[in-house]
């Protein structure tokens, strides 16, 4: 359980440091509208993954149970979906999030309920929970259940860190950024070998895929 903790962990900061739609807001209303207006915005987002993860980790049980076989497609998923990502960083015209846009001023409630909304209406999220999971839960363990709480747990919480970090900081990173366009690139093509070195590993380790059979 200690390899599968430690694995969804370095997973979870690679992906939580390439711009997504959550990552894109939280900056954008960050620099527009303050740091406090961002971690507001951040509430919600965290409150999104952690319904996300709650409806993912019932449904995985399930599948744990009477489709075990369905296992090793997951396993495939996850590492296409890290590829998916990894192809994202890197492709050309690709961006960064700090690259961002202006956004109207809003009250406390309504920055809540736009991060929330941000975060559930942002499909990837459920694919992401859905096929990133199960590469890190061992059936043999048993409790899949608590070992998808666990790991989603861990998501959220790195997630939650470093967006927050992120939104405190975003105005000076992005005024440091600005007229830095090679370290953007960096960002871009070091996340992105990440994301595919570990997907490739991911869809080359069979071990846990056999313990299902």
């Amino acid at each position: 359980m200690t390899a599968g903790l430690i694995g969804i962990a370095l997973v979870s900061l690679g992906m939580v440091l390439t711009p997504g739609p959550n990552m894109i807001y939280l900056v954008s209303r960050s620099i527009t509208q303050g740091r406090r207006a961002g971690l507001i915005s951040l509430t919600g987002v965290a409150l999104g993954f952690t319904i996300y993860l709650t409806a993912t980790c019932l449904g995985l049980t399930a599948i744990f149970a009477y489709v075990p076989a369905a296992y090793t497609a997951l396993k495939l998923a996850g590492a296409a979906y890290l590829l998916w990502l990894a192809w994202t960083a890197v492709r050309p015209g690709g961006t960064s999030a700090f690259e961002t846009r202006e956004l109207p001023a809003e009250p406390p409630r309504r920055l809540f309920a736009m991060g929330l909304f941000t975060c559930l209406l942002n499909p990837k999220i459920a694919i992401l929970y859905l096929s990133l999971l199960p590469q890190f839960i061992d059936p043999a363990l048993g409790h899949v259940l608590l070992q998808s709480l666990a790991l989603g747990s861990v998501q959220i919480i790195i997630g939650t860190v470093v967006n927050g970090l992120i939104a405190i900081s975003a105005g000076a990173l992005a005024a440091f950024l600005a007229g830095r366009p090679l370290w953007l690139r960096v960002q871009r093509y070091f996340m992105g070998t990440v994301l595919a070195g570990i997907a490739v590993h991911l869809a080359t380790d069979r071990s846990r895929a056999l313990t299902t059979a």
